[in-house]
């Protein structure tokens, strides 16, 4: 289904050249929102009358001459944890509900820099805590390939605004497998990049050690069009690695001809059978374009789930203290300020949240800190020298993005384990910092999309990029 919109690089060519106008690309997106947003619930706001003032700024600068950047006139959205400049931003969460930030995201203004036009802001998990986008304060997303279905989280309403066709690309974020997974599920690109290759400035913090803004997009070259602009140093992030963004899309025309492809012999179980199959189809593709397969071990890799599940919660828990109905955000009036503060705490959060913050907080407490957080710290350093083992043999790993297709919603929601466990595969990224992304390649049960994970060292973008452009070939 995603496959049939325009390419974000045709798109912006056509308006820069005068085939189409902004405008009139805008107002495509806009029908398509108006015809199924009510089904699916990408957003948790459109914002038709700036989207409009924004086209038509960029079409009357076209006919004056002007360049309007790499993304002249391309709807794109945005998910809810990144600030917006006078825009309700609010996390998917009750405790922010109405809240304008006075500034932009990083990545914001370099959107507006490309010529982007923003079309909205999408639903997610409150706060990025999830894996289905059922925890939302404004309610569940569902996937534009079967409404019955969860499009993945936390970015699910990212994912789902791009398959949907009411953005040509979106933003995510990425924290334990929050763009990738989505993406496998609705059946379009994800990226994850490097830590610190994509400004964190501007985006609302759930684990600051692990964040990190990627694109969603119908194909490969629209993701790295997309990398390439939101990339690169930024001095408002101290953790902003210093040199320009990557050079992505003249790599993805160079094949796999010479290159590793990692296949872990330790892979963590319960995969269905039929992204086995798709996963075993993709190594048999790259194998027939030249690359070599490598056999590779991540002994550690099962040991991921754990120690995120104490290490995010516990950053959580620290970065969460902040709402607490003082200086911004909704308050609960209550007799004194200890009281106003659990009153508002406990209207403002939903379930996941407080199960998070109660998690964190629990691991980080005295008598506590070594036995749980000091432990998962030394299990996050035996994952990163893992795959350092692993990349001294390949170039890049192949796995399963998601275990699963997307799963009918509320199967999973009353069982948080079993949902934690759909990011089994893409955590240990986050975990090392490294490069990751998702591609569509083929379908599995109910004919649903599956995803297949392509994993990089760090600022491994550009080999990453060149076999995610040999697997949209070879589907």
């Amino acid at each position: 289904m995603a496959d049939s919109f325009a390419s974000v690089v045709q798109l912006a060519a056509d308006i820069r050249s005068g085939a189409t106008t902004a405008a009139a690309v805008l107002e495509q997106h806009l029908a398509r929102i108006d015809q199924r947003e009510g089904e699916i619930h990408a957003f948790n706001l459109v914002l038709q009358d700036s989207a409009r003032a924004a086209a038509a700024r960029i079409d009357a600068d076209i006919a004056a001459g002007k360049d309007c950047g790499p993304l002249a006139g391309v709807p794109i959205a945005l998910k809810d944890n990144m600030c917006t400049r006078g825009v309700p931003t609010t996390c998917s969460s009750k405790i922010l509900e109405g809240w304008k930030p006075p500034y932009d995201a990083t990545v914001v203004t370099r959107l507006h820099q490309a010529g982007a036009v923003i079309v909205g802001k999408t639903n997610m998990d409150e706060f990025a805590m999830g894996s289905s986008t059922e925890n939302s304060a404004f309610g569940p997303t569902r996937n534009p390939l079967d409404t019955s279905r969860v499009p993945g989280g936390s970015s699910g309403g990212s994912a789902a605004a791009v398959a949907a066709g009411f953005a040509a690309a979106s933003l995510g974020s990425d924290t334990g497998g929050s763009i990738r997974q989505p993406a496998a599920l609705c059946g379009v690109v994800g990226v994850k990049p490097t830590y610190g290759v994509v400004s964190r400035q501007g985006l609302v913090a759930f684990a600051s050690s692990l964040d990190q803004i990627g694109p969603f997009s119908n194909n490969v070259a629209d993701a790295a069009l997309l990398l390439e602009v939101i990339a690169g140093h930024d001095p408002l992030d101290s953790t902003s690695i210093p040199q320009p963004a990557p050079q992505l899309q003249a790599s993805l025309t160079q094949g796999v001809k010479g290159m590793r492809i990692g296949r872990v012999t330790d892979m963590p179980q319960g995969c269905e059978p039929e992204v086995l199959a798709r996963l075993d189809a993709a190594f048999a593709a790259l194998e027939s374009a030249g690359a070599t397969i490598v056999d590779v071990a991540l002994p550690s890799l099962e040991f991921g789930l754990t120690a995120y599940y104490l290490i995010a919660p516990a950053e959580a828990s620290s970065n969460l203290a902040r709402y607490d109905g003082v200086r911004y955000g909704n308050r609960v009036g209550a007799a004194d300020i200890n009281a106003m503060y659990g009153a508002t705490r406990s209207a403002g959060f939903g379930d996941e949240v407080k199960r998070r913050i109660m998690l964190g907080t629990y691991a980080l407490s005295a008598g506590y800190y070594d036995a749980y957080y000091g432990k998962a710290l030394k299990v996050r350093r035996l994952i990163a020298d893992d795959f350092a083992k692993a990349y001294a043999s390949c170039d890049v790993i192949l796995t399963p993005t998601s275990p699963t297709v997307a799963f009918p919603i509320g199967a999973k929601s009353n069982d948080p384990l079993t949902m934690y466990l759909c990011d089994v595969f893409t955590i240990p990224t986050n975990l090392a910092g490294h490069a990751a992304m998702s591609v569509p390649f083929g379908t599995g049960a109910h004919s649903l999309p599956v995803g297949v994970q392509i994993l990089a060292p760090s600022l491994g973008e550009v080999p990453m990029f060149r076999v995610a452009a040999e697997l949209e070939r070879a589907s």
